[in-house]
């Protein structure tokens, strides 16, 4: 497959049309497109009462394929009664994750009995029933709750109010697999766990640096403010153990000289080893002190112990930061120097820098290299973690955490007269492992694929096996729909964002808070999140408790409740009425005052962690495509990288002919948790060697358990393989 040489361009528009045609119509697809909703797939903040693809700045059109292939999916017909009869559990089990995500739309609520063959469907009423009753039988703490990011603040609040009140705080959500490093480590250097800045401020920068991520593939709408950054003469910095096509030139299908000419993205690519990171951000720290280039004023009065951490910096060598790294002096000398001399900086990353078992040591990092330069507390500059999916941000914001802030469990306490648990709670990685030990019996999902999100995924679906129930809210199907399932597995069809009958809200990664009209419904049989949960929550706990539950079936209820117990959404309450979307308050920086206990930025030292794996070996990177979002397959292909398939393990020909591999050659890669046998050597000449690429989830099974102690992150970065010729003789190690 030919390999592009810039991202975005014609072949985006020519795919805008191939959309439509599967839409029904590009005309269908585009009312659906600029409808009054939130954005369903990343978090950058389109849509809402501003229209379909228009971001918070007012810019239109801001599209992407990410959001042309959910909305499209959304669109399609409904799974046929006889696609339940035709495919057994065993037969789904074998679905790769693209066949499962275009199978059609879910109308009917599916129930899998261990030892059926087969899902077949049921009535509402006795799924409801089978899961209150359920419910009913269990002590609260050996329920889990789980969270993806696709649902609203609504159905977030009160599916997690639910869990608490029937008594656990087994309540997570899916940062745990991805930001949670960047929510602990923000957190403990500025007081907050999300971007510091605005748009507004992303589009005035003179500098960003673009650390472990791809928003060419994963968050395209972020080009066109990279584009907006270079046009002006700014410069980006990508910092990236993998040569990207669309951070090297992308062509902002919205801008016709951007179209036609192409704009070029990186103004210096480095590609650091992957788990170099760390090490890299101390060299620029540490030639930025030797250049004499910090802000000496801004370290003294803003941040606490400024004086140990420079010391920290001047005593670490030069040898131990190149040789840990992978970068050269004069690679990182060249960094810092245009680092030095830029007004406005702002640092981005993604989860090639969360995805550590150091990822929050990462992201202090960042933000104490920001602090270095007072790049953190004044408009047009600061910290930006890029977020995933849609909403991710504002469940975590409403409550969706193990552990509720101090501020919302009191206000929940006293405004609803509630008794809530003060356990600790277990987080997501926790409960998969106390599943696997038979400690917990009922898992309940809110959207998301935790089979095919976990590491060690035999370990993650024997987990799943030991539950007596599993609960899905679903509106496709996914590969954990038919791996790992309970002895009772239960699908519930629910409405997509843009068909919920009632308002809804979201909050982008800026802190932004949306409203989404919803719209009309084009299956019959879902029904819509928050009368799912509500219902389930009335026939469990009944209503003559401190919460009406029938009466939360009503969205605007809900946001009153919210206005009430979450600092900084007291707007919310009125919302659906004044139609205006607002900033969350006391989370953007443009003074520097931080909410830490001393008003200050906190500066950590740390140790740099040596690079891993033997002279024969690889350090593994998973990654998503340009085809997919999380574990969503939309497209098997990967047209910026040139692969034409997923079954693929990506390595630079130097390392090809160091291990005695060929392109298309079948291989064994092992870890120290997981064995894939059969998949395609692919050369690729524009990865760093001594590294090595392969797809998430399908890589998943190489990926340990070991997790970030700070965030309970898994590393799904830097994991250690051998890769050898399949049938080459050789015995794989034992895997436990």
């Amino acid at each position: 497959m030919r390999k592009l040489t810039s991202g975005g361009g014609w072949q985006a528009i020519k795919y805008t049309f191939t959309k439509g045609r599967q839409a029904g119509g590009i005309w269908k697809l585009w009312k659906a497109m600029r409808s009054k909703n939130a954005c369903k797939t990343c978090a950058l903040g389109m849509g809402g009462q501003s229209g379909g693809m228009v971001n918070e700045a007012g810019s239109f059109p801001e599209v992407c394929k990410k959001s042309l292939q959910a909305m499209v999916a959304d669109m399609q017909g409904a799974i046929k009664p006889e696609f339940w009869r035709t495919y057994s559990v065993a037969q789904l089990s074998k679905f790769t994750p693209y066949q499962m995500e275009h199978s059609g739309r879910l109308v009917q609520p599916m129930l899998y009995e261990r030892g059926a063959g087969n899902y077949r469907p049921i009535e509402w009423e006795e799924a409801f029933r089978r899961i209150a009753d359920k419910l009913k039988s269990l002590p609260a703490d050996d329920t889990f709750w789980y969270f993806s990011g696709r649902s609203s603040n609504e159905a977030g609040f009160l599916l997690q109010l639910f869990a608490r009140i029937y008594g656990t705080n087994n309540v997570n959500n899916c940062s745990y697999y991805c930001h949670q490093a960047s929510g602990v480590g923000l957190a403990s250097t500025i007081g907050s766990g999300t971007a510091t800045l605005v748009l507004e401020d992303v589009e005035h920068a003179d500098l960003v640096f673009l650390i472990g991520g791809n928003p060419a593939s994963n968050h395209p709408r972020l080009m066109s403010s990279l584009k907006h950054i270079r046009r002006r003469g700014g410069e980006v910095i990508v910092i990236n153990p993998v040569i990207e096509t669309g951070l090297v030139n992308f062509r902002v299908p919205s801008d016709p000289i951007s179209l036609l000419f192409g704009t070029k993205i990186a103004t210096q690519y480095i590609q650091p080893h992957i788990g170099g990171d760390l090490a890299l951000l101390k060299g620029i720290a540490k030639q930025i002190d030797e250049l004499g280039a910090a802000d000496v004023k801004f370290l003294a009065e803003h941040c606490d112990d400024s004086e140990a951490w420079l010391a920290h910096l001047r005593e670490l060598s030069w040898d131990e930061i190149v040789t840990k790294s992978g970068v050269n002096r004069e690679q990182i000398n060249d960094i810092a120097a245009r680092y030095a001399k830029a007004k406005n900086v702002v640092f981005s990353w993604t989860m090639g820098i969360t995805h550590h078992a150091h990822g929050v040591d990462n992201v202090q990092a960042i933000a104490a290299l920001a602090a270095m330069r007072g790049m953190i507390g004044r408009p047009h500059a600061g910290l930006m973690p890029i977020r995933g999916h849609s909403n991710v941000q504002g469940i975590g914001s409403v409550g969706v955490t193990p552990q509720l802030k101090k501020a919302i469990f009191e206000r929940l306490e006293s405004n609803f007269n509630l008794q809530l648990p003060t356990t600790v709670g277990l987080d997501t990685l926790a409960c998969m492992e106390a599943a696997h030990r038979r400690e917990l019996k009922l898992g309940f999902c809110l959207g998301g694929n935790l089979y095919g999100s976990n590491p060690e995924q035999k370990f993650a679906g024997e987990a799943l096996e030991q539950l007596e129930m599993m609960v899905f809210l679903s509106t496709t199907l996914n590969t954990g729909h038919a791996n790992g399932l309970a002895k009772e597995t239960l699908i519930l069809p629910v409405l997509a964002r843009d068909e919920e009958p009632q308002p809804t809200t979201q909050e982008s990664m800026f802190n932004y808070v949306r409203l989404s009209d919803g719209g009309p419904r084009r299956l019959q049989g879902p029904l819509s999140e928050v009368e799912v949960i509500a219902r389930i929550a009335s026939d469990t706990l009944g209503d003559a408790g401190a919460m009406d539950w029938k009466s939360m079936q009503d969205t605007g209820k809900i946001r009153d409740a919210i206005s009430q117990v979450v600092p900084g959404f007291e707007k919310i309450e009125t919302i659906d009425k004044t139609k205006q979307e607002f900033q969350i308050a006391g989370r953007t920086f443009h003074t520097p005052i931080f909410p830490t206990p001393t008003g200050k930025v906190q500066l950590f030292t740390h140790e740099i962690p040596p690079l891993k794996g033997a002279e024969n070996q690889l350090r593994l990177m998973t990654v998503r495509s340009e085809g997919q979002f999380n574990t969503v397959v939309y497209e098997e292909e990967d047209i910026y990288r040139g692969i034409d398939r997923r079954d693929v393990i990506l390595i630079h020909p130097d390392d090809c002919r160091r291990l005695g591999l060929g392109q298309d050659q079948q291989v064994e890669i092992i870890s120290d948790v997981g064995v894939i046998r059969g998949f395609l050597v692919r050369e690729y000449e524009d990865i760093r060697p001594g590294n090595a690429l392969m797809y998430y989830p399908e890589a998943n099974v190489l990926v340990a358990r070991r997790a970030d102690p700070k965030s309970k992150t898994p590393a799904f970065k830097g994991v250690v393989i051998d890769v050898r010729p399949l049938g080459s003789g050789a015995l794989a190690p034992s895997v436990p």
